[in-house]
């Protein structure tokens, strides 16, 4: 259901698709917030922010920026239409798919600290996985189906080769059976929206885990990049291997060492205020169908999701995409050690997919996101279904997000002109300096 957004998305835009060189910036400690000078500095983001919300395509659009350890924001228009209230750099988000980072992220500390392997087989921590069946033809039946022949690894689950499935992305009988199972790991509303309504929730991660051993993969594993729930299973894997609730480890292991205040998967008691409304576009209009007031965020989730959960702002997620530009360091803490970060945001895919179409794109990928080849070498990150876009450029020494909330994602064209922006800008500045 969500990831079908962010699937639109990426297929359209291919947000790392722009090559960030403007080279011989090195990583320094982040400064002071640096709203002044942000509209000289980007004025491209800037117009282009404008341009949204002085049209009403958009009530609000805030952009970071975060380079040479300078951090600007572009923030226009307000996070609810009919009111006042600014949206602004610590207006809280739904980061959908943008939580899969960060869940790759936790499990390569794991692997760094031996906790886990890169190539273990998924049946090491949960044995239910260890004799899978996979559909003979991909989302045709799920009774003509054939015992997989490769088990499905660590590494299959952060790069989407493991074969699962995903309700939005699959047709047919799988997806009514993941549906029917409850095997749609997000939420989006209170309100019933047709292709947003999630039947029912399963009560734990756990649960969520054994109901989808029992379904058929869509292919064998490590022989296609397919998107699916496997970041939200990881977070299963996290909890058997700490010993710990899975939203209990992402506090302790980033939102705390990187300062991320206002991140959870519900919104904290006393900040709805703060969160924007997130709203349906069709034939241009906007509708709310996640009202701030009323939103599913203010409530605690079924469980964890790690795939698309996270509420967040754009202060906190620029203190995470920080910490991977630091190689693990943000402000003097060490919150992943150097060889972790360049693993994780290195091209972690089986050797036989090197180079594979994601969402129409030849790309990389890593630890929950795509990673830039080519002449976007050195790009690490990834969208949500609402919108938002998130990445590092480490030739650039860039850190970029973009902070809207509508759906589907495909609707506007922010998505894509976002890093074409910032390309510009960036260009802008080097000549400039």
């Amino acid at each position: 259901m969500v990831a079908t957004v962010t699937q639109a998305a990426v297929s359209r835009r291919g947000f790392l698709g722009c090559a960030l060189v403007a080279g011989g910036a090195g990583l320094m400690p982040r400064m002071a917030f640096a709203a002044p000078d942000a509209a000289t500095m980007y004025p491209h983001v800037a117009a282009l922010a404008s341009s949204y919300v002085d049209s009403g395509k958009l009530p609000g659009v805030v952009a970071v920026m975060n380079m040479a350890g300078t951090q600007s924001a572009i923030m226009r228009g307000v996070q609810t239409l009919g009111d006042p209230r600014p949206a602004d750099i610590d207006s809280l988000y739904r980061a959908y798919s943008m939580t899969k980072p960060i869940t790759g992220m936790i499990t390569m500390m794991l692997i760094d600290e031996g906790k886990l392997k890169l190539d273990q087989p998924l049946s090491d921590i949960l044995p239910k996985f260890a004799k899978m069946q996979v559909q003979v033809t991909p989302d045709g039946s799920i009774t003509d189906v054939r015992p997989a022949t490769t088990p499905i690894t660590i590494r299959h689950l952060l790069t989407h080769t493991s074969g699962l499935g995903y309700s939005i992305i699959q047709k047919g009988p799988l997806k009514d059976a993941y549906e029917a199972a409850g095997l749609v790991p997000a939420e989006v509303s209170h309100m019933a929206i047709p292709g947003l309504t999630v039947a029912h929730n399963l009560p734990s991660l756990a649960a969520f885990a054994d109901a989808l051993s029992t379904m058929p993969l869509v292919y064998e594993p490590g022989t296609a990049w397919s998107y699916s729930v496997s970041l939200d299973l990881l977070g299963r894997v996290i909890e058997v291997v700490t010993g710990k609730p899975f939203d209990q480890v992402m506090a302790e292991r980033i939102f705390v060492p990187c300062g991320m205040t206002n991140s959870g998967f519900m919104v904290k008691p006393g900040q709805g205020a703060r969160l924007t409304t997130n709203y349906g576009i069709r034939e241009g209009k906007l509708t709310p169908i996640d009202p701030a007031a009323t939103s599913v965020y203010l409530d605690p989730p079924a469980y964890p999701f790690g795939g698309a959960g996270l509420v967040t702002s754009p202060r906190d997620y620029d203190r995470f995409l920080q910490m991977l530009l630091g190689y693990g360091m943000i402000s003097g803490t060490r919150v992943m050690s150097d060889h972790a970060v360049r693993l994780g945001t290195g091209d972690l895919l089986p050797p036989a997919l090197v180079g594979t179409s994601v969402f129409g794109r030849a790309s990389g990928f890593g630890a929950g996101g795509r990673v830039g080849i080519g002449s976007d070498a050195g790009t690490f990150g990834w969208s949500g279904a609402a919108g938002t876009v998130g990445f590092v450029s480490y030739r650039a020494g860039l850190s970029a997000s973009l902070w809207v909330q509508y759906m589907p994602s495909n609707a506007l064209a922010i998505g894509e002109e976002f890093p074409i922006a910032i390309v510009a800008d960036v260009r802008h500045e080097k000549m400039a300096a």
